[in-house]
């Protein structure tokens, strides 16, 4: 008996793990058909490029047949591209992919433009969620994942996540309330929530390295993201009970933990999920809403 109970929860964290890694798969290949186009037109620029560059050193070499070589010492060097620049002491330098909205697959909110290039990599900035059970508030180390928070206070500026739902709620091997999803609006749930987010992405940073244990501990706030690396957005997940190192992998990135409103999270966990997805993961029952987001510092 006590096998059989094993093997239906390992089966449920299982589920639940791939329902987290599946949950915006149309995205995915919404956004690899993408890089498929650009890639394409990458090549042809390529062509050009390369034809360019072959004329540019057939001329070059004509023009020493009836010309001195350069002195020595003489400058060769060219000017440093902007994406090379060395980002200032005290930041880190941040890239964001642009993402546009597709047919069945994003729902991209525009915000107008994009984080700065370079974020502050120092500091501390505390992280207040003002929803409507009440506020939770998470400690930010900016060491540790700059361009993350620099996201967070770029949207936030924004008012990006105003008036949004948490729209997922999962009570089976993944313990986590998921908010962040801009679509996330309005009276009931639509079948896209949990597919939108804004008009960029980024990578991943300060991944978990604990070999044991728990990866993603009670009161951790992380980032949710798409199966592919650099696909992480807006949206991110509350954890309100410890989650087993092979239930979730290390792949999510940690922006801070939660100092206070841990028991509203865990309320919300209380009131149980529609089971929308599949048993254990939906909708939360406890509605909750994101009324206001503000990141400042410490």
């Amino acid at each position: 008996m006590e096998e059989t109970v094993s093997s239906i929860k390992d089966r449920q964290r299982a589920a639940a793990r791939a329902r987290l890694e599946k949950e915006m798969s149309e995205r995915a290949t919404a956004a690899r058909k993408r890089r498929q186009r650009q890639a394409i037109i990458g090549s042809a620029l390529a062509i050009v490029v390369i034809a360019g560059v072959a004329f540019f050193v057939v001329q070059a070499m004509k023009d020493d047949d009836s010309t001195e070589a350069a002195a020595p010492g003489a400058s060769t060097a060219a000017s440093t591209p902007a994406s090379a620049k060395p980002a200032p002491a005290g930041t880190a330098a941040c890239t964001w992919t642009p993402e546009e909205a597709t047919p069945g697959g994003s729902l991209v909110k525009d915000t107008g433009g994009l984080p700065p290039e370079f974020a502050p990599n120092t500091g501390k900035a505390t992280l207040t969620m003002d929803t409507s059970l009440g506020k939770i508030v998470a400690a930010v180390d900016k060491s540790k994942s700059p361009c993350t928070a620099a996201a967070f206070e770029y949207l936030a500026s924004k008012n990006f996540w105003d008036n949004t739902k948490c729209h997922r709620l999962t009570t089976e091997g993944i313990k986590v309330l998921q908010c962040g999803d801009p679509t996330a609006t309005g009276d009931g749930y639509r079948p896209t929530d949990g597919t939108g987010g804004p008009n960029f992405k980024f990578g991943e940073e300060n991944l978990p390295t604990t070999a044991q244990g728990s990866l993603y501990p009670a009161g951790t706030l992380a980032m949710a993201k798409m199966r592919d690396p650099g696909t992480t957005g807006s949206q991110f997940f509350l954890v309100y009970e410890d989650i087993p190192a092979e239930a979730l992998p290390p792949q999510y990135t940690i922006l801070g933990s939660i100092t206070s409103g841990l028991d509203i999270v865990k309320k919300v966990a209380q009131g149980g999920t529609d089971d929308a997805n599949q048993p254990g993961d939906g909708h939360p029952k406890t509605e909750i809403n994101i009324k206001d987001l503000t990141l400042a510092a410490a």
